[in-house]
């Protein structure tokens, strides 16, 4: 029998009222999904651009001789004025994001990953212990994340290190063209060097991979793989111990039951940046020499050895407090902001 009058449209009315309630369930459940990737894209845009103007500086010092960090900021304001100090930005926005979202994924399932291992074969959980409130960080869980940061490290320099390459031929394209006509170690620098010094003058990122193609192959995006791989590797296990075990030792020692404190989150972000830099600080360097040298040789022809990666020799460390400082700023602004978004995503109601 037909039912009364209405009643069909009721049921349609409930129907569509279902379906879209369906509708706004499943992005927040996809958001939660994949809160750690959420947090980690937007909080590495916000984030590099805010400090890209110190990494410039940073890379131009470590790779040309400048007397210190002010004469860097004048002589690149002089020559190239502000354009010069955002020079290769648009690699490190799309790269930056893309290899923190990699590596923040890969951090997070190997952590994972490595408890379960701790649990299995030593009966105790290192993840539980770093949430109960109150506690400090024990060998289980400095192993724990140190081992996770190492795998999310060596992982991500696949990806990272052709656009790394890319970001620091924008950077010192200017410097390397200009000190090719007037080098000091060879006066009548060749045609070839010059011209291939300067085809990376004023190039965008897509240009620019394209030229480092044409001279160097395509195995030459991958310029100082071995010191990249080396570099990210200890660096990201040195980041992620230090940022995890900082902001436990911080939540204990004020008491606070909540592991996301904004000031512990601030301090040990901005610490670990400190810390990893100023660890693997040599290997960076002798990588960025390496891959300047690399930019001006073309396929087939024998590159400069890297120089070696020496912890005790000053000229390792050009540019050392510009790479601190701006870490140190990076990594308080992104660890607060991606805690602060992946609570708001936590908090979403399915």
């Amino acid at each position: 029998m037909p039912g009364k009058p209405g009643q069909s449209d009721g049921v349609q009315q409930d129907r569509l009222s279902n379906i879209s309630q369906a509708t706004k369930v499943k992005p927040k459940r996809w958001a939660k999904r994949y809160r750690t990737e959420i947090a980690a894209s937007a909080s590495s845009v916000f984030s590099t651009f805010f400090a890209f103007p110190l990494d410039s500086v940073k890379t131009r010092m470590q790779t040309y001789k400048y007397d210190n960090f002010a004469d860097c900021v004048r002589e690149t304001y002089r020559t190239e004025r502000w354009r010069g100090f955002f020079r290769g930005v648009t690699a490190p926005l799309a790269s930056v994001t893309l290899v923190r979202t990699i590596s923040f994924s890969v951090y997070q399932r190997s952590k994972y990953s490595y408890a379960e291992w701790f649990k299995r074969n030593f009966g105790l959980d290192p993840l539980v212990h770093v949430n109960t409130p109150g506690t400090y960080p024990t060998f289980s869980t400095i192993a724990c994340f140190g081992a996770a940061g190492a795998t999310a490290g060596s992982f991500i320099t696949l990806v990272a290190c052709p656009f790394e390459l890319t970001k620091l031929s924008a950077q010192v394209s200017v410097l390397m063209a200009e000190r090719n006509k007037h080098s000091l170690s060879d006066p009548n620098p060749s045609k070839m060097v010059r011209e291939v010094a300067a085809s990376y003058q004023n190039k965008g990122t897509f240009k620019t991979a394209m030229n480092i193609v044409k001279y160097r192959g395509i195995l030459g995006l991958y310029s100082g793989f071995n010191l990249h791989l080396l570099r990210d590797t200890l660096g990201t296990a040195i980041y992620f111990m230090t940022y995890e075990s900082s902001k436990q030792l911080l939540t204990a020692y004020r008491r606070d039951r909540s592991p996301t404190n904004p000031f512990a989150v601030v301090v040990a972000g901005g610490l670990c940046g400190v810390v990893s830099w100023a660890l693997i600080y040599p290997i960076d360097s002798a990588k960025s020499i390496y891959q300047r040298n690399c930019l001006t040789i073309c396929k087939g022809e024998k590159v400069r050895k890297a120089p070696k990666i020496q912890f005790f020799n000053k000229r390792m460390y050009r540019g050392l407090g510009v790479s601190m400082g701006r870490s140190c700023v990076v990594n308080a602004i992104f660890f607060s902001s991606f805690e602060f978004i992946k609570k708001q995503v936590n908090s979403l109601e399915d």
